[in-house]
């Protein structure tokens, strides 16, 4: 018999067979190993400590050293707003009872002692600045104090103090927000969302799992095999942070990537080992399949996956390396996982892999038929590939063409979390009153005599400039750290739109120009939200070509090497591009034309996070392999049987069915998962994502895929092997392990 040869290189024995044996044989080790290495790294990223901090990238990033080189916690400040419930109903200046209220709000904070301090007043002729432009609303604003060991109970103290100033005007609003309030929120949320998705997940995946395998234990494996990873994941990340920057969102990443790859790929492996099973092979020779077929698939898929999330290092921009970082870790404990723990556990358990049976659905899971649906749809395709493939790549085309208008900008902290949270209303709130004022720039003044007065004839033309300029807030502040000088400057706009971008250039390019012309040997910068998204923007726009390109080229390396069929890999990353395109454009629809809004519960603030679609495509690009790879796979192997082309790709497609169906819903849910959280950037992940696996999995996979190859025929694959005794092919549409490599497992326990 003529043994069949790997993808990635003719003659050799996979490695993936070589690995299964040396678990199955070693089972206990194995698996005790595994658990090993989550407890260590559990334990290790939690004794980490807090890790690096990421910074903005430009001019931002640079006035962010510049305060954490001071060594010493820059203060938090918070505002309160004093205005009537209806506020265009009273002006601030002529309502005695909105006065009072300011007054008794100054008075209690003032009665905490050293909790706030540099608490400014909208009453008297000092005040002025405190009021809103059209008149009708007050501000308050305060320092929490420090230390930073005593700031989180200074900061219930001034809770305390809004809240009972609140309880002795009911009739009047009064709102706080700031640096504290919304971090809180921020925090808060993300936690609970985090909570809800990891309590959610695991069950709704064992559903889905226990539908697919008919058994509780089968479907329990790949749960606790994507969980581990995750564990081991963020443990991991927790060491590596401490070198590479990664924020709260790359937790969340970790989790949404490994639970979904986790699953997909113990999947892949568990569901091949049962259908070899069910078809009448042993449990050595199920095994042994599983690993040489969907083991390497499991590989190629989790290599592409890295490699491609790898591209994100060339942005040099701390957020994408931090998700790099995360991203890499879990898919590759991932891979591991499937390709050592899961067979050692397969073969501990033997045929009690199949216990605890779900009535009524085991045997009809377990069976390795073609779908009679797909396969149908694949006969009806390859009759009229140009009619079906033509309409496919209009739909497609039509889905994608809103992502031309798409527009990237940050949320910021008042627009990421809905309204219904009482700090970021408030916060929305003092913003329509006073731009700029939750989130204002901070202007980062460093050396000699910054914090000495030699600063302070600048920041007196800054206000005068302020006065006359509607992109500059009046409500400018300053503050010492260590030996820099902070200066607060609001700025107009929603701090998403083009009003806020064109404050931010009023203040950098004329502005400060002007108040620090005669001010040698000081330096400054500005960072703050507003200048962090812009300064984002402008390094993202000139590097995210190279990763594209990057992308682009290592997807048509990896599938050219696994099929030597150069025309299969262009159009496996056309097909791609027309997913990641449709699921753009449905993104945007949803978000930044808000058409998701009242599904979701969010407010659309006009744009796309900006790190999502980048984000997207490297994912997605690595995530398609799976199909693409196992499908593919499949056709070629037939073909090379002596299939016709058009048969091949019918019996391909069906074939597969079973197994991508079933890891496309796994991956759909877990996605979706995220659509439910509180941060509109979750949302936005989630619903992307699940769009893109859904459409590859039903339209580029049922249609476009089988009408490509049609049309491609025999030229897809190049030439034809020699006439040969035909290897057996499972009922699954491979072709079955020959008996000498399944010598490697010959000792394994059964």
């Amino acid at each position: 018999m003529t043994p069949p040869t790997s993808p990635l290189g003719e003659g050799r024995r996979p490695l993936t067979v070589r690995v299964a044996g040396w678990s199955a044989r070693n089972a206990k080790k194995t698996i005790g190993g595994w658990l090993l290495l989550v407890v260590l790294a559990v334990l290790i990223g939690g004794a980490a400590g807090s890790g690096a901090q990421t910074s903005d990238p430009g001019e931002s990033g640079r006035a962010q050293k510049i305060i954490r080189d001071q060594d010493v916690e820059e203060p938090y400040q918070e505002s309160v707003l004093v205005e009537a419930k209806n506020r265009t109903s009273a002006r601030f200046a002529d309502d005695a009872k909105l006065q009072q209220a300011a007054r008794d709000l100054v008075a209690n904070l003032k009665a905490i002692g050293g909790a706030a301090t540099d608490v400014a007043s909208p009453l008297g002729a000092e005040g002025a600045e405190q009021i809103s432009k059209d008149g009708h609303s007050g501000l308050v604003g305060l320092t929490v104090a420090g230390p930073e060991e005593q700031v989180d109970a200074h900061f219930e103290s001034v809770l305390a103090a809004v809240q009972k100033t609140k309880a002795a005007h009911p009739d009047v609003r009064i709102a706080e927000a700031g640096d504290l309030s919304l971090q809180t929120a921020v925090n808060d949320a993300a936690d609970k969302d985090l909570a809800k998705a990891e309590l959610t997940s695991l069950p709704l995946t064992l559903i889905i799992l226990l539908v697919v395998f008919g058994a509780l234990v089968a479907a329990g494996i790949p749960v606790l095999l994507a969980v581990t990873s995750v564990l081991a994941a963020l443990g991991l990340l927790g060491v590596v942070g401490n070198f590479i920057p990664a924020n709260s969102t790359v937790s969340s990443v970790v989790l949404l990537i490994g639970m979904a790859v986790g699953v997909d790929y113990s999947l892949f492996y568990l569901r091949r080992e049962r259908e070899e099973r069910a078809a009448g092979r042993s449990a050595i020779e199920a095994l042994e399949a599983s690993a040489r077929t969907s083991g390497h698939a499991v590989v190629v898929s989790g290599i592409t996956v890295m490699l491609s999330v790898a591209g994100l290092f060339i942005t040099g921009i701390d957020v994408f390396n931090g998700m790099a970082v995360g991203t890499v870790l879990v898919v590759g404990l991932a891979v591991l996982g499937s390709v050592t723990v899961l067979p050692a556990t397969l073969s501990l358990l033997g045929r009690r892999v199949d216990a605890l049976r779900i009535p009524f659905l085991g045997r009809r899971r377990t069976a390795a038929t073609e779908s009679r649906t797909w396969t149908a749809i694949a006969r009806g395709v390859v009759r009229r590939p140009l009619l079906m493939g033509g309409a496919a790549v209009v739909l497609l085309l039509a889905l994608a063409a809103p992502a031309l208008h798409m527009k990237l900008s940050d949320p910021g902290q008042t627009r990421s979390l809905p309204r219904s949270i009482e700090a970021v209303d408030a916060g929305v709130r003092i913003q329509e009153a006073f731009p700029g004022g939750p989130a204002p720039a901070s202007v980062v003044v460093w050396g000699e005599g910054a914090t000495t007065g030699k600063a302070d004839a600048a920041v007196a033309e800054l206000r005068r400039e302020a006065a006359d300029s509607p992109a500059l807030g009046e409500q400018i502040s300053t503050h010492k750290v260590g030996e820099a000088l902070v200066i607060k400057v609001p700025l107009a706009g929603s701090g998403t739109d083009k009003v806020s971008t064109d404050a931010l250039r009023t203040l950098r390019d004329d502005a400060l120009p002007k108040a620090f012309k005669d001010t040698k040997g000081l330096e400054y910068a500005v960072t703050g939200s507003i200048a962090g998204q812009h300064d984002f923007a402008s390094a993202l726009s000139g590097r995210a070509p190279w990763v594209f390109a990057f992308v682009l080229v290592l997807a048509l390396v990896v599938l050219t090497l696994a099929f030597r069929a150069p025309v299969v890999a262009l159009v496996s990353i056309a097909l791609n591009l027309l997913s990641i395109g449709a699921a753009y454009g449905l993104v945007v629809l949803g978000f930044q034309n808000g058409g998701l809004g009242g599904l979701l519960g969010f407010d659309s603030y006009g744009g796309i996070v900006s790190w999502l679609p980048l984000f997207m495509f490297v994912i997605l690009f690595g995530l398609s392999m799976d199909y693409h790879v196992f499908i593919l796979s499949r056709v070629r192997e037939l073909w090379q049987r002596g299939d016709s082309a058009k048969d091949a790709v019918v019996s391909g497609v069906g074939s597969s069915a079973g197994v991508v169906t079933s890891a496309a819903v796994v991956m759909i849910s877990v996605f979706a998962l995220f659509a439910t959280m509180s941060g509109i950037e979750y949302k936005m992940l989630g619903v992307g994502m699940a769009a893109a696996i859904a459409i590859d999995a039903t339209i580029v996979r049922g249609l476009l895929l089988p009408a490509a190859l049609t049309l491609l025929g025999d030229r897809a694959w190049g030439k034809r092997p020699q006439a040969a005794t035909p290897a057996p092919v499972s009922a699954t549409g491979e072709l079955a392990a020959p008996e000498a490599e399944s010598a490697d497992l010959a000792t394994s326990r059964r």
